[in-house]
């Protein structure tokens, strides 16, 4: 699987998104991960559809939106004409996740599911067949800046060998405390895609920061 690294927006500055953006734009990042939180699902509240339309301005790079929400298929529409490429929503936030993933691809996006630290991963099973992507959480979600749990990589490991044994070729997202040391044993574990947020941007060089993380994994 192609690897990919996708800095997670949350951790810019939100006074100079458009900037942010271009500065994304000129490194060898992939996508750029955008993370919704409504202050329910999680104890965070970030910006909603009407954000994500007005960073679809300043950026043609992929739009990895991530719903720290509850019921998320309410906003589907809403995000497929903000421009979101990929839609995540979290197993244990909505009582139909099956048929919200299905909506989500029927609405134009790749259909992506995440599960939290403290969720069982026996739990994704069942979805595989749908999914483009998968996400493990590897940080309890709703705050940047959170030390990576390593227990998560046998989830990561466990996904991954589904993926083998069924033939599937959705991808392997972690998400949370991904840094150039941690990057590496996600990528052993079998993720293809790294979120990076607080890692990235506390950097004054954001290319230089992102080669860092193309390094660790091609080392």
């Amino acid at each position: 699987m192609i690897k990919k690294i996708a800095p997670s927006i949350l951790a810019a500055d939100y006074a100079n998104f458009a900037n942010e953006l271009k500065r994304i734009d000129a490194t060898n990042a992939d996508y750029v991960h955008i993370d919704i939180m409504d202050g329910q699902f999680v104890p965070n509240i970030s910006f909603g559809a009407d954000v994500v339309a007005s960073m679809r301005k300043h950026s043609k790079m992929v739009f990895d939106c991530h719903l720290m929400v509850v019921d998320p298929e309410r906003y589907v529409e809403a995000f497929a004409q903000a421009g979101a490429d990929i839609m995540t929503i979290h197993v244990e936030a909505t009582k139909h996740i099956h048929g919200s993933l299905q909506k989500i691809k029927t609405a134009g996006m790749k259909g992506s599911v995440a599960i939290n630290p403290g969720t069982p991963v026996s739990m994704l099973a069942p979805l595989l067949p749908l999914v483009d992507q998968v996400l493990i959480m590897t940080v309890n979600p709703g705050f940047g800046g959170q030390a990576f749990i390593p227990e998560m990589l046998d989830k990561v490991k466990t996904v991954a060998a589904w993926r083998e044994e069924m033939g599937y070729d959705f991808d392997i997202e972690v998400d949370g405390g991904v840094d150039n040391r941690t990057i590496a044993d996600c990528a052993e574990a079998g993720a293809n895609i790294f979120v990076a947020g607080s890692y990235l941007f506390k950097a004054d060089d954001l290319t230089a920061q992102v080669q860092t993380l193309k390094d660790a994994l091609n080392d």
